[in-house]
């Protein structure tokens, strides 16, 4: 069995230092709050790991926790027959992350190693056949909160990564991904405006989540009426929030964190006039360059539950990098998302880590939006 921490070379080479003389040792013996952790790197290098791991998981049958409802004993089959796309990685979701981070991957890294492997994989498994037999799950009206809203983020987040991507194989997958893009739309459309009160949760039906990834998706897409109703909703829902308790965070097994994701949200849909005094409000002690956040600690890799913060680790960095990259007063933010990323990157790979089958898509993510170009 492989030890969970992974020798220090490699998180040498991973973490390019400003100070090549700087001793990791440091991020031992000092107050992290005083420290300076350096920016990580993204490159093909980094790439070809993370790929690993939807390669390794999207087919996987098995263990498989499924979240439908039975309706009668015809409905006790396997999960390849009602999701013959999303059957692996342990859960519906999990598998639409490893689809999402092979296209990713491959959108931004072509010449991976394994990138034929997974290219092969993509149109094997994104057939229009397939799409048909999910869009018929997803149609039956027991199943109408099926994955509700989380896995319907991540499918409108693949359904676009598949749109912005310019290359033939791209386009036809978008194509034959659209019927079951189209039913996550409209069950957004139909569920937002009967939810009157937001789920403050750092888990999976976490509203501020679950609407942040269906704006972008509306915004790339032209959606105007989507887009629209999740302005509307932000604004019901949070608007009039101040002073986020964001000192009883995290919870035990918390991969979002609720007062960023909520941030993450308003810093779509408000203005920069009405952003920051709203900012000021609800979390103003972001402001101060002193500021610091603790990391969530991981205390067993191999409970698949305890591993959650982690992932918390890496969507506080996404939405630290991105507060950061469109407004320069929260430049200082970038250090602590880094810190973050410096804890949980370096035990991602590993045979007894419980989280190989959908954090390295929050890693991919996190680091993406660190390299998003300033829009100061």
């Amino acid at each position: 069995m492989k030890k969970l921490y992974i020798p220090l070379f490699f998180i040498i080479m991973f973490f390019s230092c400003k100070n090549q003389d700087q001793s990791p040792e440091v991020f031992k013996d000092e107050d992290p709050a005083n420290q300076e952790f350096p920016k990580p790197t993204f490159t093909v290098m980094e790439a070809n790991k993370l790929l690993e791991l939807p390669l390794h998981c999207v087919g996987t049958k098995y263990p498989y926790k499924p979240g439908e409802t039975l309706e009668s004993k015809a409905d006790l089959v396997e999960p390849i027959a009602v999701h013959p796309i999303f059957y692996g990685c342990f859960d519906w979701h999990s598998a639409v992350h490893g689809y999402w981070s092979m296209v990713t991957l491959l959108r931004q890294f072509p010449a991976m190693d394994k990138a034929q492997e997974a290219r092969k994989l993509l149109k094997e498994k994104i057939t229009a056949e397939n799409v048909a037999t999910e869009v018929a799950f997803f149609e039956k009206p027991i199943n109408i909160s099926f994955e509700r809203t989380y896995g319907w983020a991540w499918l409108l987040k693949l359904s676009e990564e598949l749109h912005n991507w310019d290359d033939p194989m791209a386009k036809d997958l978008g194509q034959n991904l659209k019927p079951l893009a189209d039913i996550i739309v409209l069950r957004y459309k139909e569920f937002l405006p009967k939810l009157n009160y937001p789920i403050r949760v750092g888990q999976h039906t976490n509203t501020a989540f679950g609407l942040t990834f269906a704006y972008d998706y509306a915004e790339t897409m032209g959606d105007l009426e989507l887009k629209q109703l999740i302005e509307k909703r932000a604004r019901d829902f949070y608007i009039n929030d101040v002073n986020c308790p964001i000192t009883w965070e995290p919870s035990g097994y918390d991969f979002l964190s609720p007062c960023l994701e909520e941030i993450d949200i308003m810093r779509r849909v408000l203005s920069p006039e009405e952003f920051i005094p709203w900012l000021d409000k609800f979390m103003a002690q972001l402001v101060n360059k002193n500021y610091h956040l603790k990391v969530g600690e991981v205390s067993d890799r191999t409970d698949g539950k305890l591993v959650h913060l982690d992932g918390l680790n890496f969507s506080r960095a996404w939405v630290l990098y991105g507060l950061a990259k469109h407004y320069p007063q929260y430049k200082h933010l970038e250090n602590i998302a880094n810190e973050h990323i410096a804890y949980s990157y370096p035990n991602l790979v590993g045979d007894t880590y419980e989280g190989g089958h959908w954090l390295g898509s929050f890693a991919i993510y996190a680091l993406n939006t660190l390299q998003e170009k300033s829009v100061h």
